[in-house]
């Protein structure tokens, strides 16, 4: 997925310019909120079902973007978007701009959803190998969906990944204007909200 993503990206900002196509690409990274059905309800499930754990040192960072500052910035970066424009023919991160340690940002969701936070740990090189082993045995097997822990997933898991924002700062106006902690106040509002069905 990274990998066709970035591909997709190079093609986009390849064409720039061609035939007056204004081209730009934003990399928001790690979107959360309310109404997310993918990584909130993802970490949820696997923290009721006992399966979450964290992976290596547990001081990794890692910077997220709230969904509203997201879709903000989509619209500010078309605004300023010109063939002759700063913004043209460039990649930008999108972040809230504040990298924060992995786990207790997964733990505040947790607690957000009325549960313990994550206690239990394993290594990264023992996650890392329990994924390749389960992707091949779910390869082998011709299974679809995704297994409870991969190489990728491992990775994301133990590694700090933040970026510099500073060039959506500058060249469209870019800033985060939901800062984290509104943005955890609406997660737990529609947590609450939407409790049975995320069991």
């Amino acid at each position: 997925y990274p990998h066709t993503k970035a591909l997709a990206e190079q093609r986009v900002l390849q064409n720039h310019g061609r035939r007056g196509l204004a081209t730009c690409a934003l990399r928001p990274h790690l979107i959360w909120g309310p109404r997310d059905m993918h990584l909130i309800p993802r970490l949820i499930a696997r923290a009721r079902q006992g399966r979450l754990r964290k992976v290596g040192a547990g001081k990794n960072l890692i910077d997220m973007v709230y969904v509203e500052n997201a879709a903000a910035a989509h619209l500010q970066a078309a605004d300023h978007l010109a063939v002759h424009s700063a913004v043209g023919g460039r990649a930008y991160f999108i972040s809230q701009g504040e990298p924060v340690n992995c786990w207790d940002w997964i733990n505040s969701i947790l607690q957000l959803a009325g549960m313990e936070p994550v206690q239990k740990g394993i290594s990264f090189r023992t996650a890392y190998g329990v994924g390749g082993a389960l992707e091949c045995v779910y390869r082998m097997l011709g299974k679809t969906d995704e297994p409870p822990m991969t190489r990728f997933l491992a990775a994301q898991l133990a590694t700090s990944h933040y970026f510099n924002i500073d060039r959506a700062r500058r060249d469209f106006g870019y800033f985060p204007q939901i800062s984290s902690q509104q943005g955890m106040q609406r997660l737990g509002a529609w947590l609450t909200a939407c409790e049975t069905s995320l069991k």
